[in-house]
């Protein structure tokens, strides 16, 4: 009965974001408002991913957790029942808050989720960055006083970013996308975020926006500094290059690419989720298949035998939990 689900996206109107997600990905965005983040795979409370093609179009992802578990998962954990990730694709046209999300260890005295995640970058402007981790020698007494005086970003260690590059942010690290940056963003299924500054800037209520000042120390490790990207190497499997970007224990993510008229072996046995970067793809399996352009996500379900067929010299993400 499951084959390869798409969604419908949903927008998040964020003072921080743009448009890009229209002009790149032909995104249907709400007319004249910053979007900055389009949910692609979501089982969040009021924020449930609906299925656009194949039979089950206009059931949810919600539906398919509380009615084939099993068949949907295989062997990847449930995160309170719900689906374990939050897919994104995010639009910075300026700066995020500087922010950090509570470690498991902490989270729950916090009244927060966990939440560890990681960036693709997409898209970039010239001399965009990254604030990720804290820059080496700096103390949490040194850190805190800045907090006081608003100078707090200077702390934190930046690093200038091209298309490809890759972060891996484990709860805990401080971090904030920079201004002029479209991310694929593969998560935690969690929306807890403790920002501990944010530029003195305006909500879009016209207020300045709630800091999370106690909550942000108790969560950041100020033990970490100056992580580094992920390697960039590619490795020949079969029909494909392959580039291992993270093995986590919540999730696994990779990057593929092959040429046109490929069938790329999919791993049987396990929920995966493709995103498309750039090409153009075509997934079949069980009643249903879906085709692929950048910045659309499949889900595949654990139960299903499926394949990838490149239809255009493609890249794309492949992601487990």
């Amino acid at each position: 009965m499951l084959y390869p689900f798409t969604f419908r996206s949903i927008f998040k109107q964020r003072v921080w974001g743009g448009r890009e997600l229209e002009r790149l990905y032909h995104k249907p965005l709400p007319p004249a408002v910053p979007i900055g983040e389009s949910w692609e795979i979501a089982d969040r409370p009021g924020d449930v991913s609906v299925v656009a093609n194949g039979p089950l179009a206009g059931k949810d992802l919600r539906w398919l957790m509380e009615n084939h578990p099993a068949e949907l998962l295989g062997d990847a954990k449930a995160h309170d029942r719900r689906f374990p990730l939050l897919i994104k694709i995010l639009d910075a046209q300026e700066k995020l808050s500087l922010q950090v999300h509570p470690p498991a260890a902490r989270a729950a005295e916090l009244g927060g989720e966990p939440k560890t995640e990681m960036w693709y970058i997409a898209e970039v402007a010239p001399g965009a960055e990254l604030y990720v981790g804290l820059k080496r020698g700096v103390t949490r007494a040194e850190f805190e006083r800045k907090v006081e005086v608003g100078t707090v970003a200077e702390c934190f260690h930046r690093v200038r970013v091209q298309s490809g590059d890759a972060m891996f942010l484990p709860s805990g690290r401080v971090h904030a996308l920079g201004a002029g940056l479209v991310i694929f963003e593969i998560q935690q299924n969690s929306d807890t975020t403790y920002r501990v500054f944010d530029w003195n800037r305006l909500g879009l209520d016209g207020k300045l926006r709630e800091l999370h000042v106690p909550q942000s120390l108790a969560s950041i490790d100020f033990n970490d500094f100056e992580p580094s990207l992920l390697p960039r190497a590619f490795a020949q499997q079969g029909v494909q290059q392959v580039r291992p970007l993270v093995r986590d224990p919540l999730f696994t993510v990779e990057v593929h690419r092959a040429g046109a008229g490929v069938d790329v072996p999919l791993r049987p046995g396990k929920m995966q989720i493709i995103g498309l970067l750039t090409g153009r793809v075509q997934v079949g399996g069980g009643q249903a298949t879906a085709d692929l352009t950048p910045g659309q996500f499949c889900l595949l379900p654990a139960s299903l035998t499926a394949t990838l067929r490149v239809e255009e010299p493609a890249s794309f993400l492949r992601i487990e939990s």
